[in-house]
């Protein structure tokens, strides 16, 4: 659990740095100006992150909640069962989703120490979709590499994150699994209701 969480940290700390972006615009550019406004107002306000529990998940809902396509990444999650959902019942899977995104980004943001990374240039892209590779580098571990799945939204010209692919391990299949198979047992409802307890 404790190797998923800091693979999860490491993966938020390259994703914010992904941000959305203008489709014209460099994404070098953007990584430089969202990743330092992130890490850099987390290190300005360790101080008040220690006293206050809730601080980071308000830092995460300002900074990086705007850059991922958590509509998107919920509808994934359903898979199949999307269809068998209402108009209510998908609203409120996806409200949880986000509310389980923030409190997950959140706790992962707590082992933030500063790491080095390295970014290269999307090779693969099929129009709206495009995977975008980052080296995560530790002096005390080994180099993690991640995979980025970025969605382009054609209407408004953004680039946003909904899938990160740690070391080949989907974290968006892994919850589609997981999901499903509560679904299965319990119904959505009861599944919608634990995430957004989480």
């Amino acid at each position: 659990m404790k190797t998923l969480a800091r693979q999860l940290f490491l993966a938020l700390m390259v994703l914010v740095s992904f941000s959305s972006f203008a489709a014209s615009e460099s994404a070098y550019q953007v990584v430089s100006q969202a990743g330092d406004k992130l890490f850099s107002r987390i290190k300005a306000e360790q101080a008040q992150i220690k006293t206050d529990a809730q601080l980071l998940e308000t830092i995460v809902e300002q900074e990086l909640m705007p850059y991922i396509d958590y509509q998107y990444a919920a509808y994934k999650i359903l898979g199949k069962h999307l269809r068998k959902t209402s108009k209510e019942q998908r609203k409120e899977f996806v409200s949880a989703m986000r509310h389980y995104l923030v409190r997950t980004y959140a706790s992962a943001l707590k082992q933030y120490k500063q790491q080095k990374v390295t970014f290269h240039p999307p090779v693969k892209s099929s129009g709206k979709v495009v995977a975008v590779t980052a080296v995560i580098s530790d002096a005390e571990r080994p180099d993690i590499n991640i995979d980025f799945k970025m969605r382009l939204n054609k209407k408004k010209q953004q680039w946003k994150a909904f899938d990160m692919v740690v070391e080949g391990i989907s974290l968006l299949s892994t919850k589609q699994a997981e999901i499903a198979k509560k679904i299965r047992e319990q119904g959505i409802d009861k599944t919608t209701a634990q995430l957004a307890a989480a």
